[in-house]
């Protein structure tokens, strides 16, 4: 007995034809000066599906911010939508895929500097440091482990923030120098 082929959870050539029929109704729409029609359910039901597919994966599951990593990549899909053209690719599904990555890997690092600050404000303000009244040592215990891991943290964020720093200025002086004109 042959193995049925699973179903994708988004079929890429209904998405496609969504698309196209959607694009029409634009254009129609544009050039009769009426105001942009609302985006089908099917087409919004598919970018949900993509999101909360890609949000499974080992790479984005872990974070508690899934929900609003998924909404981020859906409005940036709707943002964009206009930008796929059906002419040129015929696979939706990693195009509307892509952005949604890309919107995760943005939440991510919004909700790291977020995280951030909040460790530098607990720092400075000395809000989970140890008093001379607190004489539990679970309590003691447990403070130094979390003061241990946000110092730990902040230093890997800094560290990070310094290497993208050298590698953009690094890329803008090998521009620069392409930028210049020889002087001979």
């Amino acid at each position: 007995m042959a193995k049925k082929k699973a179903e994708h959870y988004v079929n890429n050539k209904e998405f496609l034809k969504a698309l196209i029929e959607f694009r029409e109704v634009l254009d129609k729409a544009e050039k009769e000066e009426k105001p942009r029609p609302q985006v089908p359910i099917y087409i919004a039901e598919c970018y949900m599906k993509i999101g909360t597919h890609l949000a499974t994966k080992p790479n984005f599951y872990n974070y508690t911010f899934r929900e609003d990593m998924i909404m981020d990549g859906v409005e940036n899909c709707l943002q964009y939508m206009d930008n796929f053209n059906p002419e040129k690719y015929d696979n939706p599904f990693a195009y509307f895929t892509q952005i949604i990555f890309f919107a995760f890997l943005s939440r991510i690092v919004k909700e790291k500097k977020n995280l951030y600050t909040k460790y530098k404000l607990t720092d400075h303000t000395n809000l989970f440091g140890v008093t001379a009244e607190d004489t539990s040592d679970a309590n003691v215990d447990t403070t130094m482990k979390h003061n241990e891991w946000s110092q730990e943290f902040i230093g890997d964020f800094v560290e990070t923030f310094e290497k993208h720093k050298r590698r953009k200025k690094k890329k803008r002086r090998s521009v620069d120098e392409f930028m210049e004109p020889d002087s001979e």
